[in-house]
Protein backbone atom coordinates (compact mmCIF):
# COMPACT_ATOMS: atom_id res chain seq x y z
CA UNK A 1 0.00 0.00 0.00
CA UNK A 2 1.04 3.19 -1.03
CA UNK A 3 1.91 5.64 1.68
CA UNK A 4 -0.19 8.86 2.56
CA UNK A 5 1.43 12.31 1.61
CA UNK A 6 1.40 14.94 4.22
CA UNK A 7 -1.19 17.62 3.45
CA UNK A 8 1.59 20.32 3.90
CA UNK A 9 3.07 18.54 1.18
CA UNK A 10 0.49 18.58 -1.11
CA UNK A 11 -0.19 22.13 -0.40
CA UNK A 12 3.29 22.46 -1.01
CA UNK A 13 3.47 20.91 -4.33
CA UNK A 14 -0.47 21.77 -5.56
CA UNK A 15 -0.23 25.47 -5.15
CA UNK A 16 3.22 26.86 -7.02
CA UNK A 17 1.94 29.98 -6.64
CA UNK A 18 2.26 30.49 -2.95
CA UNK A 19 4.41 33.26 -1.45
CA UNK A 20 8.66 33.59 -0.71
CA UNK A 21 8.88 34.08 2.21
CA UNK A 22 5.96 31.30 3.49
CA UNK A 23 7.91 28.79 0.71
CA UNK A 24 11.60 29.31 2.49
CA UNK A 25 9.67 29.06 5.83
CA UNK A 26 8.52 25.27 5.01
CA UNK A 27 11.85 24.34 3.45
CA UNK A 28 13.32 25.12 6.70
CA UNK A 29 10.13 22.88 8.66
CA UNK A 30 11.18 20.18 5.92
CA UNK A 31 15.29 20.30 7.30
CA UNK A 32 14.34 19.93 10.84
CA UNK A 33 11.95 16.92 10.38
CA UNK A 34 13.50 13.44 11.22
CA UNK A 35 13.60 11.05 8.39
CA UNK A 36 12.35 8.18 8.68
CA UNK A 37 15.59 4.77 8.94
CA UNK A 38 15.01 3.53 5.54
CA UNK A 39 17.30 0.69 6.36
CA UNK A 40 15.12 -0.04 9.36
CA UNK A 41 12.16 -0.50 6.36
CA UNK A 42 10.06 2.72 7.64
CA UNK A 43 8.09 4.84 4.83
CA UNK A 44 6.53 8.11 4.62
CA UNK A 45 3.83 7.47 7.34
CA UNK A 46 3.61 3.97 7.13
CA UNK A 47 4.53 1.49 9.44
CA UNK A 48 7.90 -0.06 10.00
CA UNK A 49 9.85 -3.14 8.39
CA UNK A 50 10.79 -6.36 9.97
CA UNK A 51 13.95 -5.67 12.10
CA UNK A 52 16.98 -6.73 10.02
CA UNK A 53 18.66 -10.38 10.75
CA UNK A 54 21.74 -10.31 13.65
CA UNK A 55 24.56 -11.30 11.40
CA UNK A 56 23.38 -7.78 9.19
CA UNK A 57 23.26 -6.61 12.33
CA UNK A 58 26.80 -7.52 13.44
CA UNK A 59 27.90 -5.89 9.69
CA UNK A 60 26.29 -3.04 10.35
CA UNK A 61 27.87 -2.51 13.60
CA UNK A 62 31.62 -2.73 12.37
CA UNK A 63 32.89 0.97 11.53
CA UNK A 64 32.13 1.49 15.10
CA UNK A 65 33.91 -1.49 16.29
CA UNK A 66 37.33 -0.89 14.23
CA UNK A 67 39.10 1.42 16.67
CA UNK A 68 38.76 -0.96 19.60
CA UNK A 69 39.98 -4.25 17.32
CA UNK A 70 43.15 -2.03 16.00
CA UNK A 71 44.37 -1.13 19.51
CA UNK A 72 43.96 -4.60 20.98
CA UNK A 73 45.76 -5.78 17.90
CA UNK A 74 48.54 -3.41 18.48
CA UNK A 75 48.96 -4.30 22.52
CA UNK A 76 49.31 -8.01 20.78
CA UNK A 77 51.90 -6.96 18.80
CA UNK A 78 54.21 -4.93 21.65
CA UNK A 79 53.52 -8.16 23.79
CA UNK A 80 54.82 -10.44 20.74
CA UNK A 81 57.59 -8.03 20.58
CA UNK A 82 58.44 -8.17 23.94
CA UNK A 83 58.47 -11.70 24.65
CA UNK A 84 61.35 -12.17 21.71
CA UNK A 85 63.38 -9.50 22.88
CA UNK A 86 63.50 -11.07 26.50
CA UNK A 87 64.08 -14.44 24.59
CA UNK A 88 66.81 -13.21 22.88
CA UNK A 89 68.52 -11.11 26.06
CA UNK A 90 68.55 -14.81 27.73
CA UNK A 91 70.58 -15.88 24.94
CA UNK A 92 73.15 -12.93 25.28
CA UNK A 93 76.00 -13.14 28.00
CA UNK A 94 75.84 -10.51 30.93
CA UNK A 95 79.08 -8.41 29.03
CA UNK A 96 77.03 -8.18 25.73
CA UNK A 97 74.12 -6.46 27.88
CA UNK A 98 76.36 -4.65 29.51
CA UNK A 99 77.89 -2.96 26.46
CA UNK A 100 74.53 -2.71 25.14
CA UNK A 101 73.25 -0.49 27.65
CA UNK A 102 76.55 1.90 27.41
CA UNK A 103 75.61 2.34 24.05
CA UNK A 104 72.19 2.31 23.60
CA UNK A 105 70.94 2.94 26.83
CA UNK A 106 68.23 1.60 28.81
CA UNK A 107 66.06 0.74 26.23
CA UNK A 108 63.73 -1.69 27.16
CA UNK A 109 60.49 -0.32 28.06
CA UNK A 110 60.56 2.11 24.90
CA UNK A 111 62.15 1.22 21.94
CA UNK A 112 60.94 4.16 20.24
CA UNK A 113 62.92 6.27 22.48
CA UNK A 114 65.94 4.64 20.91
CA UNK A 115 64.97 5.27 17.46
CA UNK A 116 64.28 9.34 18.47
CA UNK A 117 68.09 9.39 19.68
CA UNK A 118 69.71 8.06 16.73
CA UNK A 119 67.71 10.29 14.73
CA UNK A 120 69.18 13.29 16.61
CA UNK A 121 72.53 13.46 14.90
CA UNK A 122 70.97 13.44 11.80
CA UNK A 123 69.03 16.66 12.70
CA UNK A 124 71.96 18.38 13.81
CA UNK A 125 74.32 17.71 10.84
CA UNK A 126 71.10 19.10 9.16
CA UNK A 127 71.42 22.04 10.76
CA UNK A 128 74.85 22.57 10.72
CA UNK A 129 75.23 22.74 7.29
CA UNK A 130 73.05 25.50 7.55
CA UNK A 131 76.04 27.31 9.54
CA UNK A 132 78.80 29.61 7.89
CA UNK A 133 82.15 28.63 7.45
CA UNK A 134 83.03 31.17 10.00
CA UNK A 135 81.00 29.31 12.54
CA UNK A 136 81.76 25.74 11.57
CA UNK A 137 85.40 26.78 12.47
CA UNK A 138 85.21 28.91 15.84
CA UNK A 139 82.72 25.08 16.59
CA UNK A 140 85.86 22.88 15.94
CA UNK A 141 88.40 24.96 17.73
CA UNK A 142 85.65 24.62 20.78
CA UNK A 143 85.15 21.10 19.99
CA UNK A 144 85.48 18.66 23.14
CA UNK A 145 89.14 16.61 23.75
CA UNK A 146 88.59 13.03 24.37
CA UNK A 147 90.20 11.72 27.41
CA UNK A 148 92.14 8.21 26.81
CA UNK A 149 90.47 4.72 28.11
CA UNK A 150 93.40 4.67 29.79
CA UNK A 151 97.29 5.72 30.10
CA UNK A 152 100.61 2.98 29.71
CA UNK A 153 103.37 4.29 32.10
CA UNK A 154 105.85 3.20 30.08
CA UNK A 155 104.81 5.59 27.58
CA UNK A 156 105.74 8.54 29.27
CA UNK A 157 109.39 6.76 29.76
CA UNK A 158 111.70 8.17 27.39
CA UNK A 159 113.09 5.40 25.02
CA UNK A 160 116.78 5.68 24.67
CA UNK A 161 119.13 4.73 21.93
CA UNK A 162 122.26 2.87 21.87
CA UNK A 163 124.79 5.07 19.62
CA UNK A 164 127.78 2.55 20.62
CA UNK A 165 126.69 -1.03 19.18
CA UNK A 166 125.60 0.75 15.76
CA UNK A 167 128.80 1.51 13.36
CA UNK A 168 126.59 4.50 11.87
CA UNK A 169 124.86 6.13 14.96
CA UNK A 170 128.70 5.70 16.30
CA UNK A 171 129.93 8.21 13.88
CA UNK A 172 127.17 10.68 15.40
CA UNK A 173 128.61 10.60 18.53
CA UNK A 174 130.31 14.07 19.70
CA UNK A 175 132.28 12.38 22.60
CA UNK A 176 132.24 9.24 24.79
CA UNK A 177 129.46 10.33 27.05
CA UNK A 178 126.44 9.97 23.93
CA UNK A 179 126.83 6.60 24.50
CA UNK A 180 122.63 6.20 24.58
CA UNK A 181 120.50 9.10 23.06
CA UNK A 182 116.61 9.67 23.22
CA UNK A 183 114.58 9.51 20.41
CA UNK A 184 113.76 12.95 20.05
CA UNK A 185 118.17 14.23 20.05
CA UNK A 186 118.56 10.87 17.66
CA UNK A 187 116.53 12.56 15.28
CA UNK A 188 118.04 16.50 15.74
CA UNK A 189 121.25 14.85 15.09
CA UNK A 190 120.31 13.16 11.99
CA UNK A 191 119.05 16.27 10.78
CA UNK A 192 122.20 18.35 11.80
CA UNK A 193 124.29 15.40 10.15
CA UNK A 194 121.96 15.90 6.64
CA UNK A 195 122.11 19.65 7.07
CA UNK A 196 125.83 19.36 7.72
CA UNK A 197 126.27 17.18 3.96
CA UNK A 198 123.54 19.31 1.82
CA UNK A 199 125.94 22.69 3.00
CA UNK A 200 122.45 23.68 5.08
CA UNK A 201 118.58 23.54 3.95
CA UNK A 202 117.86 22.54 0.62
CA UNK A 203 115.48 24.75 -0.90
CA UNK A 204 112.79 22.07 -1.32
CA UNK A 205 113.56 21.39 2.23
CA UNK A 206 112.42 25.40 3.14
CA UNK A 207 108.22 25.31 3.27
CA UNK A 208 108.34 29.36 2.98
CA UNK A 209 109.84 29.18 -0.37
CA UNK A 210 107.16 27.06 -1.39
CA UNK A 211 104.25 29.74 -2.76
CA UNK A 212 101.33 28.96 -4.45
CA UNK A 213 100.18 30.69 -7.29
CA UNK A 214 96.64 32.77 -7.21
CA UNK A 215 93.94 31.41 -8.94
CA UNK A 216 94.31 34.39 -11.77
CA UNK A 217 97.65 33.74 -12.16
CA UNK A 218 97.49 29.68 -12.48
CA UNK A 219 95.04 30.54 -15.31
CA UNK A 220 96.53 32.93 -17.25
CA UNK A 221 99.33 30.16 -16.92
CA UNK A 222 97.20 27.36 -18.39
CA UNK A 223 95.76 29.94 -21.28
CA UNK A 224 99.19 30.62 -22.21
CA UNK A 225 100.72 26.39 -22.25
CA UNK A 226 97.35 25.87 -24.01
CA UNK A 227 98.07 28.54 -27.12
CA UNK A 228 101.74 27.04 -27.75
CA UNK A 229 103.27 24.29 -28.98
CA UNK A 230 106.71 22.15 -28.84
CA UNK A 231 108.07 20.32 -26.19
CA UNK A 232 107.81 20.97 -22.91
CA UNK A 233 109.83 18.14 -21.61
CA UNK A 234 113.52 18.73 -20.97
CA UNK A 235 116.11 16.50 -19.59
CA UNK A 236 117.82 16.97 -16.30
CA UNK A 237 121.36 19.43 -16.08
CA UNK A 238 122.14 17.11 -12.90
CA UNK A 239 123.86 14.40 -13.65
CA UNK A 240 122.14 11.30 -12.38
CA UNK A 241 123.61 8.20 -10.66
CA UNK A 242 123.83 4.94 -11.09
CA UNK A 243 125.70 4.35 -15.28
CA UNK A 244 128.02 7.01 -16.33
CA UNK A 245 127.04 7.28 -20.53
CA UNK A 246 130.42 7.75 -21.42
CA UNK A 247 132.40 6.19 -24.87
CA UNK A 248 135.88 5.48 -25.47
CA UNK A 249 138.05 7.69 -27.46
CA UNK A 250 141.18 7.72 -29.00
CA UNK A 251 143.97 7.57 -26.89
CA UNK A 252 145.07 11.06 -25.99
CA UNK A 253 149.19 10.55 -27.64
CA UNK A 254 147.77 8.37 -30.14
CA UNK A 255 150.12 10.00 -32.14
CA UNK A 256 153.35 10.18 -30.34
CA UNK A 257 153.05 6.75 -28.74
CA UNK A 258 155.35 5.63 -25.73
CA UNK A 259 156.44 3.03 -23.71
CA UNK A 260 157.51 5.34 -20.87
CA UNK A 261 154.77 5.83 -17.54
CA UNK A 262 152.68 8.56 -17.86
CA UNK A 263 153.27 11.05 -14.73
CA UNK A 264 151.13 14.16 -15.76
CA UNK A 265 148.14 14.15 -18.39
CA UNK A 266 146.35 18.06 -18.16
CA UNK A 267 144.04 19.70 -20.30
CA UNK A 268 144.29 23.16 -21.34
CA UNK A 269 142.11 25.84 -19.05
CA UNK A 270 140.80 27.82 -22.16
CA UNK A 271 141.70 25.38 -25.33
CA UNK A 272 141.13 21.96 -26.82
CA UNK A 273 144.22 21.10 -26.05
CA UNK A 274 145.70 18.05 -23.32
CA UNK A 275 149.10 17.57 -22.50
CA UNK A 276 150.54 14.43 -21.82
CA UNK A 277 154.13 14.31 -20.05
CA UNK A 278 156.07 11.44 -18.77
CA UNK A 279 159.22 9.82 -17.67
CA UNK A 280 160.36 9.79 -21.75
CA UNK A 281 161.65 13.53 -20.76
CA UNK A 282 158.95 14.97 -23.01
CA UNK A 283 156.05 17.23 -22.85
CA UNK A 284 153.61 16.83 -25.62
CA UNK A 285 150.57 19.41 -26.64
CA UNK A 286 147.99 17.32 -28.73
CA UNK A 287 144.38 18.62 -30.13
CA UNK A 288 141.57 16.91 -28.81
CA UNK A 289 138.86 16.29 -31.47
CA UNK A 290 137.98 12.28 -29.72
CA UNK A 291 138.87 10.77 -33.08
CA UNK A 292 142.47 11.27 -34.08
CA UNK A 293 143.71 14.15 -31.23
CA UNK A 294 146.38 15.61 -34.11
CA UNK A 295 149.85 16.38 -32.01
CA UNK A 296 150.59 20.37 -31.89
CA UNK A 297 154.08 20.28 -30.14
CA UNK A 298 156.59 18.48 -28.21
CA UNK A 299 159.32 19.57 -26.22
CA UNK A 300 161.80 17.72 -24.95
CA UNK A 301 163.85 18.06 -22.04
CA UNK A 302 166.97 16.32 -22.07
CA UNK A 303 168.10 13.68 -18.87
CA UNK A 304 164.90 15.29 -17.01
CA UNK A 305 162.37 12.86 -16.60
CA UNK A 306 159.31 14.43 -15.96
CA UNK A 307 157.84 13.76 -12.29
CA UNK A 308 154.81 16.52 -12.90
CA UNK A 309 154.13 18.99 -15.41
CA UNK A 310 151.19 21.50 -15.37
CA UNK A 311 149.70 24.58 -16.69
CA UNK A 312 149.61 27.98 -15.51
CA UNK A 313 146.30 29.18 -14.40
CA UNK A 314 145.65 31.53 -17.68
CA UNK A 315 147.03 28.73 -19.61
CA UNK A 316 150.35 30.91 -20.85
CA UNK A 317 152.94 28.47 -19.19
CA UNK A 318 153.79 25.09 -18.52
CA UNK A 319 155.63 24.45 -15.55
CA UNK A 320 157.83 20.74 -15.08
CA UNK A 321 159.95 19.19 -12.79
CA UNK A 322 161.62 16.54 -12.57
CA UNK A 323 162.13 13.07 -10.20
CA UNK A 324 165.88 13.92 -9.54
CA UNK A 325 166.74 17.63 -9.99
CA UNK A 326 166.15 20.92 -8.18
CA UNK A 327 165.57 22.82 -11.44
CA UNK A 328 162.32 23.74 -12.28
CA UNK A 329 161.38 24.07 -15.99
CA UNK A 330 159.01 26.91 -17.05
CA UNK A 331 157.98 27.04 -20.97
CA UNK A 332 156.21 30.23 -22.41
CA UNK A 333 153.76 29.36 -25.01
CA UNK A 334 153.09 32.38 -26.22
CA UNK A 335 156.81 33.28 -27.09
CA UNK A 336 157.94 29.37 -27.66
CA UNK A 337 160.97 29.78 -24.99
CA UNK A 338 161.49 27.27 -22.39
CA UNK A 339 163.14 29.20 -19.12
CA UNK A 340 165.05 27.01 -16.26
CA UNK A 341 164.97 28.26 -12.73
CA UNK A 342 167.78 26.96 -11.46
CA UNK A 343 167.44 28.65 -8.14
CA UNK A 344 164.91 29.69 -5.93
CA UNK A 345 166.65 32.59 -3.20
CA UNK A 346 165.82 31.62 0.12
CA UNK A 347 164.73 28.11 -1.03
CA UNK A 348 167.30 24.99 0.15
CA UNK A 349 165.55 22.09 -1.38
CA UNK A 350 167.78 19.85 -3.13
CA UNK A 351 165.41 18.40 -5.57
CA UNK A 352 162.21 20.19 -6.26
CA UNK A 353 159.29 17.43 -7.11
CA UNK A 354 155.86 18.40 -6.30
CA UNK A 355 154.00 21.46 -6.53
CA UNK A 356 151.09 23.25 -6.62
CA UNK A 357 149.23 26.08 -8.32
CA UNK A 358 146.78 28.48 -6.86
CA UNK A 359 143.41 28.67 -9.06
CA UNK A 360 143.80 32.45 -9.15
CA UNK A 361 147.61 32.03 -10.45
CA UNK A 362 149.35 33.95 -8.10
CA UNK A 363 151.23 31.54 -5.87
CA UNK A 364 153.38 28.47 -6.43
CA UNK A 365 153.55 26.42 -3.36
CA UNK A 366 155.87 23.55 -3.74
CA UNK A 367 156.24 20.70 -0.72
CA UNK A 368 159.90 20.68 0.42
CA UNK A 369 161.43 18.34 2.61
CA UNK A 370 160.62 18.09 6.73
CA UNK A 371 157.37 18.77 6.45
CA UNK A 372 157.98 22.13 4.60
CA UNK A 373 155.82 24.39 2.40
CA UNK A 374 157.43 26.94 0.38
CA UNK A 375 155.28 29.61 -1.09
CA UNK A 376 156.29 31.07 -4.07
CA UNK A 377 154.93 34.24 -6.32
CA UNK A 378 153.84 32.55 -9.47
CA UNK A 379 154.90 35.89 -11.33
CA UNK A 380 158.53 36.38 -10.07
CA UNK A 381 159.21 32.79 -8.93
CA UNK A 382 160.53 34.17 -5.95
CA UNK A 383 160.05 32.74 -2.22
CA UNK A 384 156.93 34.37 -0.26
CA UNK A 385 157.16 32.06 2.86
CA UNK A 386 157.26 28.91 4.92
CA UNK A 387 154.88 26.98 6.83
CA UNK A 388 155.93 23.91 8.93
CA UNK A 389 153.66 20.94 9.58
CA UNK A 390 154.68 17.91 12.01
CA UNK A 391 156.23 14.81 9.57
CA UNK A 392 156.48 14.81 6.43
CA UNK A 393 154.47 16.41 3.53
CA UNK A 394 152.25 13.75 1.70
CA UNK A 395 150.08 15.78 -0.50
CA UNK A 396 149.16 19.67 -0.93
CA UNK A 397 146.32 21.53 -2.64
CA UNK A 398 144.59 24.91 -2.14
CA UNK A 399 141.69 26.01 -1.59
CA UNK A 400 138.81 27.01 -4.69
CA UNK A 401 139.15 30.67 -3.28
CA UNK A 402 143.04 30.31 -3.62
CA UNK A 403 143.06 31.29 0.34
CA UNK A 404 143.51 28.32 2.13
CA UNK A 405 145.95 25.51 1.75
CA UNK A 406 145.41 21.89 2.78
CA UNK A 407 148.02 19.37 3.32
CA UNK A 408 148.24 16.02 4.26
CA UNK A 409 151.00 14.78 6.50
CA UNK A 410 152.18 10.84 6.82
CA UNK A 411 151.18 10.93 10.46
CA UNK A 412 147.40 11.02 8.84
CA UNK A 413 146.66 14.56 10.11
CA UNK A 414 145.42 17.71 7.90
CA UNK A 415 146.23 20.85 8.28
CA UNK A 416 144.92 23.99 7.42
CA UNK A 417 146.80 27.14 6.50
CA UNK A 418 146.08 30.97 5.88
CA UNK A 419 147.51 31.91 2.55
CA UNK A 420 148.18 35.76 3.55
CA UNK A 421 149.31 35.26 6.86
CA UNK A 422 150.68 31.81 6.94
CA UNK A 423 148.94 30.78 10.28
CA UNK A 424 147.68 27.37 10.82
CA UNK A 425 143.76 27.52 10.81
CA UNK A 426 142.40 24.39 12.23
CA UNK A 427 144.28 20.76 12.14
CA UNK A 428 142.55 17.45 12.27
CA UNK A 429 143.28 13.75 12.18
CA UNK A 430 141.88 11.81 8.96
CA UNK A 431 139.62 9.54 10.24
CA UNK A 432 141.02 6.19 10.15
CA UNK A 433 143.91 7.21 8.06
CA UNK A 434 147.36 5.76 9.42
CA UNK A 435 149.01 8.06 6.83
CA UNK A 436 147.83 10.09 4.36
CA UNK A 437 148.66 10.32 0.34
CA UNK A 438 146.18 12.27 -1.65
CA UNK A 439 143.84 15.63 -0.86
CA UNK A 440 141.72 17.48 -3.34
CA UNK A 441 139.24 20.61 -2.93
CA UNK A 442 136.34 21.09 -4.68
CA UNK A 443 136.14 23.75 -7.12
CA UNK A 444 132.61 25.32 -5.74
CA UNK A 445 134.28 24.97 -2.27
CA UNK A 446 131.56 22.31 -1.18
CA UNK A 447 134.05 19.22 -0.01
CA UNK A 448 137.63 17.93 1.03
CA UNK A 449 138.15 14.54 -0.27
CA UNK A 450 141.62 12.72 1.67
CA UNK A 451 142.68 9.76 0.33
CA UNK A 452 144.89 7.27 2.90
CA UNK A 453 147.36 4.25 2.64
CA UNK A 454 144.52 1.52 3.34
CA UNK A 455 142.24 2.84 0.27
CA UNK A 456 139.54 4.83 1.96
CA UNK A 457 138.54 8.53 0.88
CA UNK A 458 136.83 10.37 3.26
CA UNK A 459 134.84 13.06 1.75
CA UNK A 460 134.77 15.93 4.03
CA UNK A 461 132.76 19.06 4.32
CA UNK A 462 135.15 22.61 4.31
CA UNK A 463 133.13 24.39 6.90
CA UNK A 464 133.67 21.82 9.37
CA UNK A 465 137.35 21.38 8.48
CA UNK A 466 137.78 24.94 9.49
CA UNK A 467 135.44 25.34 12.52
CA UNK A 468 135.90 22.03 14.11
CA UNK A 469 138.70 19.78 15.87
CA UNK A 470 137.38 16.57 15.13
CA UNK A 471 135.68 16.89 12.18
CA UNK A 472 133.36 13.61 10.85
CA UNK A 473 133.27 12.41 7.06
CA UNK A 474 130.06 13.10 5.39
CA UNK A 475 131.09 9.89 3.57
CA UNK A 476 133.72 7.20 3.35
CA UNK A 477 134.05 5.86 -0.08
CA UNK A 478 135.92 2.10 0.80
CA UNK A 479 135.95 0.64 -3.32
CA UNK A 480 140.03 0.99 -3.15
CA UNK A 481 141.69 -2.23 -1.08
CA UNK A 482 144.85 -0.08 -2.00
CA UNK A 483 146.41 3.06 -1.00
CA UNK A 484 145.16 6.01 -3.10
CA UNK A 485 147.12 7.89 -4.95
CA UNK A 486 145.13 10.18 -7.24
CA UNK A 487 142.32 12.06 -6.03
CA UNK A 488 140.34 14.61 -8.62
CA UNK A 489 136.82 16.38 -8.81
CA UNK A 490 135.39 17.42 -11.80
CA UNK A 491 134.38 20.94 -12.56
CA UNK A 492 130.90 20.54 -12.02
CA UNK A 493 131.57 18.97 -8.44
CA UNK A 494 129.28 16.21 -9.84
CA UNK A 495 132.14 13.22 -10.37
CA UNK A 496 134.92 12.81 -7.70
CA UNK A 497 137.68 10.21 -9.30
CA UNK A 498 139.88 7.88 -7.01
CA UNK A 499 142.50 6.06 -8.11
CA UNK A 500 144.99 3.74 -6.83
CA UNK A 501 148.72 3.36 -8.45
CA UNK A 502 149.52 0.05 -6.52
CA UNK A 503 146.41 -2.10 -8.51
CA UNK A 504 145.38 -2.25 -12.10
CA UNK A 505 142.06 -1.10 -13.01
CA UNK A 506 141.81 0.62 -9.50
CA UNK A 507 140.17 3.56 -10.27
CA UNK A 508 136.50 4.29 -9.66
CA UNK A 509 134.10 7.53 -10.14
CA UNK A 510 132.24 8.64 -7.73
CA UNK A 511 128.26 10.29 -8.49
CA UNK A 512 128.00 13.37 -5.86
CA UNK A 513 126.10 14.35 -3.70
CA UNK A 514 124.61 10.91 -3.17
CA UNK A 515 128.49 9.01 -2.70
CA UNK A 516 127.82 6.19 -4.92
CA UNK A 517 130.18 4.81 -7.46
CA UNK A 518 129.24 4.47 -11.11
CA UNK A 519 128.32 0.23 -11.73
CA UNK A 520 129.62 0.90 -15.58
CA UNK A 521 133.06 2.28 -15.21
CA UNK A 522 135.55 0.59 -15.36
CA UNK A 523 135.07 -2.43 -17.61
CA UNK A 524 136.50 -4.91 -15.73
CA UNK A 525 136.50 -7.64 -18.94
CA UNK A 526 138.18 -5.07 -21.04
CA UNK A 527 141.31 -4.88 -18.40
CA UNK A 528 142.86 -1.96 -20.60
CA UNK A 529 143.58 0.57 -18.21
CA UNK A 530 145.97 -1.08 -16.33
CA UNK A 531 147.99 0.94 -13.32
CA UNK A 532 146.40 4.88 -13.34
CA UNK A 533 149.25 7.87 -12.45
CA UNK A 534 147.67 10.63 -12.93
CA UNK A 535 143.96 11.50 -13.79
CA UNK A 536 142.41 14.94 -15.30
CA UNK A 537 138.59 16.17 -16.69
CA UNK A 538 138.29 19.15 -19.32
CA UNK A 539 137.22 22.46 -18.21
CA UNK A 540 133.76 21.72 -18.91
CA UNK A 541 133.62 17.95 -17.77
CA UNK A 542 133.22 16.85 -21.63
CA UNK A 543 136.29 14.60 -21.30
CA UNK A 544 138.00 12.48 -18.83
CA UNK A 545 141.61 11.76 -19.72
CA UNK A 546 143.98 9.02 -17.32
CA UNK A 547 147.54 8.06 -17.50
CA UNK A 548 148.85 4.63 -16.99
CA UNK A 549 152.41 2.89 -16.58
CA UNK A 550 152.43 1.75 -20.29
CA UNK A 551 152.73 4.94 -21.57
CA UNK A 552 149.34 5.79 -22.81
CA UNK A 553 146.79 8.60 -21.99
CA UNK A 554 144.02 6.95 -22.26
CA UNK A 555 140.61 9.57 -23.06
CA UNK A 556 136.79 9.29 -22.55
CA UNK A 557 134.06 11.27 -23.56
CA UNK A 558 131.22 11.71 -21.12
CA UNK A 559 127.85 12.23 -22.77
CA UNK A 560 126.06 14.39 -20.27
CA UNK A 561 128.18 17.09 -20.67
CA UNK A 562 127.81 18.81 -24.58
CA UNK A 563 130.64 20.96 -24.27
CA UNK A 564 134.67 20.40 -24.10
Amino acid sequence: MRSEIPREGLRFFSNPKMPPERRRRVRQDRKTQVRPDRRAGAQWGGPPRKAASSCQQKSLAWPRAAPAAISVEAEEENRLRLRNRLMLEEDKPAAERCLEELVFGDVEDDEDALLRRLRVPLVQVQEDSDDSEVEKEAKDNFLPQKKPVWLDEEDEDEEMVDMMNNRFRKDMMKNASENQLSKDELQKRLKEEFQHAMGGVPAWAEANKWKTPSDDESEEEEDDLLQRTGNFISTSTSLPKGILKMKNCQHANAERPTTARISSVQFHPRAQVVMVAGLDNAVSLFQVDGKTNPKIQSIYLEKFPIFKACFSANGEEVLATSTHSKILYVYDMLAGKLIPVHQVRGLKEKIVRSFEISPDGSFLLINGVAGYLHLLSMKTKELIGSMKINGRIAASTFSSDSKKVYASSGDGEVYVWDVNSRKCLNRFVDEGSLYGLSIATSRNGQYVACGSNCGVVNIYNQDSCLQETNPKPIKAIMNLVTGVTSLTFNPTTEILAIASANMKEAVRLVHLPSFTVFSNFPVVKKKNISLIHTMDFSPRSGYFALGNEKGKALMYRLHHYSDF
